[in-house]
């Protein structure tokens, strides 16, 4: 890719849109590291600096038009095009149904989804504009492809984010614009730090409190285990290997969990890998 090209990733303080904005500024891409609040741009500003990359922090919060209108409306000025925008923020949010309030899913969405949809809208007519095309990516999840217990709320968004990345990936081509669904497996990053566990939830009275104690437990688990979980640069990697083809898919699976899943999802029945579900987070 040429250096004037131009990367827009949200949720750049730390996981994956951090090393995300760092590995394309290290490439090349005059990069714009956006993330809610800006106390959190340190570690990322002073890697940029010492590294001397062409990497600058700007606010943007997804669930606010205006923000999100502004920081595209700077990015713009200063470079007349984006050629990439990275959809990454978001968090998770724990809990059965039945404990979760509707204002708590609708915020999950909010972020998940909608924040992705803001973003994208305002990007698209530049994409569109500058002739050259672009690439959207969206940060989705192995569990965008399949549901496990307790995240009801989070796999939905991502079910909603995968069936909107495909429409737009047909409505989008005629304009040289791509679209790439990425779809991480278990990332050692601090989701479990910004997912939020439902108010409900967090009551041992609930009837489903085992059961997402159970699944906070085999997160962590896995978090700590190198052999179950990738690093947040492996992600980072992918997005920079579709971003640079000339013909990306439309899905990349990251990480061996996610591959094995994704095979088994495809390949068994539903009864066989609910089977395999529960084994591995209600056992």
């Amino acid at each position: 890719m040429k250096a004037q090209n131009t990367a827009l990733v949200t949720g750049s303080s730390s996981g994956i849109g951090f090393e995300t904005a760092l590995l394309l500024a290290r490439n090349g891409f005059n990069t714009y590291a956006s993330m809610r609040d800006l106390k959190k741009s340190k570690d990322i500003t002073q890697i940029a600096n010492k590294e001397k990359l062409p990497l600058q922090v700007v606010q943007l919060d997804v669930i606010d038009h205006k923000s999100v209108r502004e920081a595209i409306d700077k990015v713009v000025e200063e470079n007349k095009r984006i050629d990439v925008l990275v959809n990454n923020a978001g968090y998770g949010l724990l809990g059965a149904l039945e404990d979760l309030s509707i204002e708590e899913i609708k915020a999950q969405f909010e972020t998940n989804f909608f924040g992705a949809i803001r973003v994208t809208q305002q990007v698209l007519p530049v994409m569109r504009k500058q002739k050259s095309g672009g690439t959207i990516v969206n940060i989705s999840s192995v569990g965008g492809r399949m549901g496990i217990p307790s995240l009801s709320a989070y796999h939905s968004t991502k079910f909603a984010l995968e069936g909107l990345s495909e429409s737009i990936s047909y409505e989008l081509e005629p304009f040289g614009i791509r679209v790439v669904l990425i779809e991480p497996g278990f990332i050692r990053t601090n989701i479990m730090n910004s997912s939020i566990i439902a108010k409900k939830a967090q009551d041992p009275s609930s009837p489903y409190f085992s059961l997402t104690q159970q699944l906070e437990r085999s997160f962590k688990s896995a978090m700590e285990n190198t052999s179950e979980s990738s690093p947040p640069e492996e992600v980072a990697k992918v997005v920079l290997q579709a971003v640079r083809s000339d013909s990306p898919k439309l899905r990349y699976a990251v990480g061996n969990d996610a591959a094995s899943l994704i095979q088994a999802k495809t390949t068994m029945s539903d009864t066989e890998f609910g089977g395999l579900i529960k084994q591995q987070f209600q056992s």
